[in-house]
């Protein structure tokens, strides 16, 4: 890294909390009580981009919080031809929020890559997400401990990718943009977000995207070791 760093500021969906294998259990426990005839495989394939694409309406303010909770479950019961009122999906959407918290499958190497980081840096979480859930998910993943602050969208007023958020968060970590990077799965909100803010990032690209310029990336956690 360029500078002296103190503060690394990491997402929590996607980069730590392992969001899709969390949400299939979740789904999994749902049908299987109340929906049987949902074949929940085919239902998370579906659900899986349909809800990438709607939380990118939301976080550009496109869609309201309500809106995208029920349209990602809409839309891929329609994708899934399978009929369903409102109200049933209404009750759905509240289910899932409450139980998804209880999964708490984190990716490979999280609990290594923190107890490397923490006596080095001052840690931080950034996130889109909703501030009981991810409360809620950090605590039973028991990784709450790690992290001296936690700055959600709702009490930024914002959400990543403006730069808003990230100045909140660096406010209240105290900390200066010029010795702060920002690691997160998503190009556009994690990193070309805090990139827009000043602040240095590296894209957990799991995926191996491919992504022009010259961005700092990993496909694993523990290779963060290589820059931090």
């Amino acid at each position: 890294m360029k500078q002296k760093l103190t503060d690394v500021f990491f997402d929590l969906d996607h980069t730590l909390w392992d969001f899709d294998k969390n949400s299939e259990l979740t789904f999994n426990t749902i049908f299987k009580n109340n929906h049987p005839d949902v074949d929940p495989k085919l239902f998370i394939d579906k659900y899986v981009p349909i809800n990438q694409d709607c939380w990118k309406l939301y976080q550009f303010d496109k869609i309201t919080h309500e809106e995208l909770r029920y349209n990602r479950l809409k839309h891929s019961f329609d994708a899934i031809d399978y009929s369903i009122s409102d109200a049933q999906i209404n009750k759905i959407s509240d289910e899932y929020i409450r139980l998804l918290p209880d999964s708490n499958h984190l990716f490979d190497g999280t609990f290594e890559i923190l107890e490397y980081l923490k006596p080095k840096y001052n840690l931080h979480i950034i996130t889109n997400g909703f501030a009981e859930v991810q409360s809620r998910k950090m605590y039973n993943a028991k990784i709450e401990s790690y992290f001296q602050t936690v700055t959600n969208s709702e009490m930024a007023g914002v959400k990543k990718p403006n730069p808003g958020i990230f100045n909140f968060a660096l406010q209240r970590a105290n900390a200066a943009v010029t010795s702060s990077v920002m690691i997160g799965d998503s190009f556009e909100a994690d990193v070309q977000g805090a990139l827009n803010a000043g602040l240095d990032a590296i894209f957990f690209n799991e995926n191996s995207m491919e992504v022009g310029g010259d961005i700092k990336q990993i496909n694993h956690l523990l290779e963060l070791k290589k820059y931090l």
